[in-house]
């Protein structure tokens, strides 16, 4: 499956620009340390920017991109969800974790963003309750606007969940990608763009 979303609301950087905090992050999601080495290598900022920040990791000529796995992070969540709707396809499915971990893969690993414009800051307060009340800190990100777009290849090794993998698409449109998605950030629709047949995928 050959897919393009397009952003109807910004979508705001995950990855901490504090490298340290942002190895010991990786560190939980890479399955090994070279891959680990990789990532944080791409997450190189001006100094300028100032500590605690999220931004996008960045292409070697600056593109900005997400990875892989917070597409599929994305199809856990939107499942998760919509497994308490009754009549969604999403409701007969068990272990839905493991079968988007070990059947459904997203390609390429890094995901330039395409049409992105300006990238701009979202600062917003976040309020916790803590034993010593509540507090408030400034959260910083960065954000691409909405009309900027992803294209990426969803690989289905049982044919059956392709269906799934529409109906959770079909979910960003009320609940996008990337943080404070209850606020209606990262937004999108999305559109396929080929059609392939089974027997050309390399699974065949």
């Amino acid at each position: 499956m050959k897919i393009r979303i397009t952003l109807t609301e910004a979508i705001l950087g995950t990855c901490p620009n504090n490298r340290e905090i942002a190895a010991e992050f990786v560190a939980s999601k890479a399955p090994d340390a070279a891959k680990m080495e990789e990532e944080i290598g791409r997450l190189g900022v001006d100094a300028v920017v100032e500590k605690g920040k999220t931004v996008f990791p960045r292409l070697d000529d600056g593109t900005p991109f997400v990875y892989d796995y917070q597409i599929k992070g994305f199809f856990k969540d939107a499942c998760g969800m919509l497994a308490r709707v009754p009549g969604k396809k999403s409701a007969g499915i068990k272990a839905y974790k493991k079968i988007i971990d070990g059947l459904i893969f997203v390609e390429p690993r890094t995901i330039p963003f395409l049409n992105y414009g300006e990238i701009k800051d979202c600062q917003r307060p976040l309020r916790a309750q803590t034993a010593q009340g509540e507090r408030v800190s400034l959260a910083n990100s960065e954000e691409i606007g909405a009309g900027a777009q992803l294209e990426f290849e969803v690989i289905c090794l049982d044919e059956k969940h392709e269906k799934l993998v529409e109906e959770w698409l079909d979910y960003g449109k009320l609940r996008g990608l990337g943080q404070w998605r209850n606020s209606g950030k990262g937004r999108f629709v999305w559109e396929r763009l080929d059609e392939r047949p089974a027997e050309q995928t390399p699974f065949k």
